[in-house]
């Protein structure tokens, strides 16, 4: 199979290691890409959002299967531009996609589909927005309805701090239309996991959980980002309970969506927050997480490109996956200044001395080639290094060892992934 993977992530990069164990993969090929990815298909300089210009490239190599790694194309419709050109892709359609490109899309299907979720208000208008917030009681969850790469949501202690992402967002337009309109939600406690299903829209295949690290520093504190790092498996959810949440959270948005006439194919991640009353959807996401994806796929022994074929068709095989018992711990590596501004450029030493450790994996983020050809920074997110241990004390510690290996003027790293779950453990 010919098979064309769409992004440049680290994300994307572990889908590009995890495809090319297939036996039914017979050429790989990355739009964009970027250096890690390189390695391993042939790198097309097509933007993610080019959608005419993925479609020509797909039809004229004849590509078998494309699989959408970042969520703006789908929520773009590439999806259903593919598919009226008969073309097989793998991902949910426009409409479906708004469950990720919309929060108030999502919070209003959660309401009608029974799921647990936080309690919320709707804004328009940034005077109402800060009236209810100088009236209310913090703290507060203070989130654009649009995509934000990851900036989107403010979480915040004071009604003063409340009034500021609201100036921000809204009438500075720092996100743009993204933050046009914005949910003032409750503030869940508890820990936070993910969970990721490939769906037909009906049945479900669930894959390993994991838990995200969204702030930039360590013991959660600073800005939110795309995420720092994750782990696998989660010792907050046994598979007891993580049965209970996918009935409680993902079983009920499905069915909804396919009564309403916007059936949903593809992976669909659920962001949850494990409160002392159960499961609450913080979020769902249209696409693979990032960078839960580099920490599940390494425990991963099945092969997925069957699977993505099938789903890509409207069916899904009736199978389980295979795993691997062991824990993983993935670390991001950031460029200095990271959510903020950063520089980019700057060259990378490690990679191969890293890269050649057992049970670790060097995932490429943010890279690129200068032209000497060394790697360079080239984004947020640089590098995503993911190790495989007996235990998960075993996997933080080999992770770890290869992460200080890794150079480059201005990284950055939290130091603490997985201590929660360990610190669990112990207890």
């Amino acid at each position: 199979m010919k098979v064309l993977l769409i992004g440049s992530g680290g994300r994307e990069h572990a889908l590009a290691w995890k495809l090319r164990q297939s036996p039914f993969l017979s050429k790989l090929y990355a739009a964009p890409g970027n250096a890690g990815i390189g390695d391993l298909a042939e790198c097309v300089p097509i933007g993610a959002e080019e959608i005419d210009r993925l479609i020509q490239f797909a039809r004229e190599k004849e590509i078998d299967l494309t699989l959408v790694g970042p969520e703006a194309p789908l929520v773009a419709g590439i999806v259903d531009g593919f598919q009226q050109e008969g073309l097989k892709i793998f991902g949910p359609s426009r409409t479906a996609a708004q469950i990720e490109g919309s929060k108030i899309f999502a919070k209003e299907l959660m309401v009608r589909a029974g799921v647990p979720t936080a309690e919320f208000k709707i804004f328009d208008k940034a005077a109402d927005a800060k009236h209810y917030l100088v009236e209310s009681e913090p703290p507060f969850v203070i989130k654009a309805d649009g995509l934000a790469a990851g900036k989107g949501v403010e979480v915040v202690d004071t009604c003063e701090e409340a009034v500021e992402v609201i100036t921000r967002f809204m009438e500075r337009e720092s996100l743009g239309a993204a933050g046009k309109r914005v949910l003032v939600e409750e503030r869940l406690e508890g820990e936070e996991v993910s969970v990721l299903v490939l769906t037909d829209g009906e049945n479900i295949i669930p894959l390993a959980g994991a838990q995200d690290h969204k702030r930039v520093f360590d013991k959660d504190r600073g800005p939110n980002t795309g995420g720092m790092g994750a782990y696998s498996p989660c010792p907050f959810l046994s598979n007891e309970d993580f049965n209970k949440v996918l009935d409680r959270t993902v079983r009920p948005v499905l069915a909804t969506l396919a009564r309403e006439g916007k059936p949903y194919r593809g992976v669909l991640y659920a962001g949850l927050m494990l409160t002392k009353n159960g499961p609450s959807v913080l979020e769902y996401n249209c696409r693979f997480g990032d960078p839960e994806t580099q920490a599940v796929l390494p425990r991963l022994k099945s092969d997925l490109l069957p699977i993505f074929l099938e789903i890509s068709a409207g069916r899904i095989p009736s199978t389980s996956l295979d795993w691997d018992e062991r824990s993983s711990v993935n670390v991001v590596l950031a460029s200095g200044g990271y959510p903020g501004a950063y520089s980019k450029g700057i060259p990378i030493s490690g990679l191969v001395e890293t890269g050649g450790r057992d049970d670790t994996f060097v995932f490429h983020a943010g890279t690129a080639r200068n032209e000497k050809g060394e790697v360079v920074t080239s984004g947020g997110r640089v590098l995503s290094v993911t190790a495989l241990g007996e235990t998960l004390k075993a996997a933080q510690e080999r992770v770890y060892q290869a992460v200080y290996q890794i150079r480059f003027e201005g990284a950055h790293f939290r130091r603490d992934i997985a201590r929660k779950a360990l610190e669990s453990v112990r207890s």
